[in-house]
This record gives C-alpha cells, structure tokens and sequence, in this order.
C-alpha cells in the first residue's frame, strides 16, 4: 500500500484540522500540510474531497478578493464540522494507539 492510499483515508480529517485554525482556501491549506510533511497532497486530491465536506456540510464557502488574481474561495467548518473533526480525532487516536500498540509488541519477533 502506498502512502497516498494511506493518506486518503485520514485527510478528511487533517483538512479539518487546518480549517478549524481559521479561514483558508485550497492552495493555503495544501502549503500548511506540506509544512507538516504531507508532501504527496496535491490539488486534485484536496479539491474533490472538499467538494464532498460542502456538500455535507462540513465546511462552508465564502468568495473573497484576492491580492493577485481572481476571488478565492475560503474555507470554515461548520458546526457540523466542529464535531466531525471531534469525532475524527476519537476515531484516529484508537486506531492509532492501536497500531502502535501492534508494532510495538512484536519488535523481538
């Protein structure tokens, strides 16, 4: 399995996470991932899924200008976003204590 498939199953909620920081579009969300290492996110991997939060109504949209160029798009978590992400970060810490649980118990094997 490939790190990009890996990453599609958790960054629903790293968008949410950058999100909840404050007002964002696209391109700022996927330069403040980078900066924690999520070098393999592109745009056409955060647009689509961001398409799908609206939709659900985990984010909501605002259009604003833009010092160079066309309005952008920002980015804010709804309610229903807030407790997404909540849920999320329930859900990430058991499986990922779980998974640290797993390795670190066959290390001598």
């Amino acid at each position: 399995m490939s790190t990009s498939q890996m990453l599609k199953g958790i960054l629903e909620g790293c968008l949410l996470q950058v999100i909840s920081n404050g007002e964002t579009y696209g391109y700022e969300m996927i330069e403040k991932l980078e900066s924690y290492g999520f070098t393999m996110v592109s745009e056409g991997s955060i647009y689509p899924l961001l398409l799908r939060m609206k939709k659900e109504n985990l984010v909501a949209t605002s259009l604003k200008a833009s010092p160079s160029g066309p309005k952008r798009k920002y980015y804010t978590l709804t309610p229903e976003g807030y407790k997404e992400l909540e849920n999320f970060k329930v859900r990430w810490n058991d499986l990922s204590s779980s998974v640290t649980k797993l390795f670190n118990e066959n290390k001598g094997e």
